[in-house]
């Protein structure tokens, strides 16, 4: 079963790339579930390490323009195999955002606001994720780190919709056939 929250890695930087997510060469010859051993080696970001920093988190909150770059849509399954089924960000490359949502992996698009003040309150803290969606159809990203505790809205479109109401694009299916 998905699960669209859980422990959040804060990426903080713009323009991450299809590379930087996941090298090209393992895509073509590493099986599916072998992929999440290699997630995010090649990204650069001071005091980041992905050997150590990525294990065990569902959720990545990052800046600007997430997926960037050469258009494959077996990156978006690099994420899905180590268990990131929610990316938060204030865009996503188009292609990509598509490849996401093939993949059953919430593109939540949030505003600039609200992501500076996530990464100022939360950033340096241990903190967890939760989507809600209220019965007025309404959706906020909740984080919790300890006692604190701040939710932030966002658009929910269809197709998110029927992700969190069905664990993803399978059980999607299964309840329409």
């Amino acid at each position: 079963m998905k699960t669209f929250g859980g422990p959040v890695l804060f990426l903080d930087r713009s323009d991450i790339n299809t590379d930087e997510i996941i090298l090209e060469n393992y895509l073509k010859e590493l099986p599916k579930q072998e992929l999440k051993a290699h997630i995010f080696e090649d990204l650069k970001i001071d005091g980041f390490n992905a050997q150590t920093d990525v294990a065990g988190t569902k959720v990545i909150i990052t800046k600007e323009n997430f997926g960037c770059g050469t258009a494959r849509e077996h990156t978006a399954s690099a994420l899905e195999a180590s268990g990131l089924f929610t990316v938060v960000a204030p865009t996503f490359a188009k292609p990509f955002k598509q490849d996401m949502a093939a993949s059953s992996i919430m593109a939540i698009e949030i505003d600039r606001k609200s992501l500076a003040d996530m990464f100022r309150t939360f950033a340096s803290k241990d903190t967890e994720c939760k989507i809600v969606i209220n019965d007025d159809g309404t959706a906020k990203v909740k984080l919790i780190a300890g006692s604190l505790s701040k939710s932030y809205p966002f658009q929910l479109d269809d197709a998110q919709k029927a992700l969190l109401a069905n664990d993803g694009w399978m059980g999607f299916a299964e309840s329409k056939f």
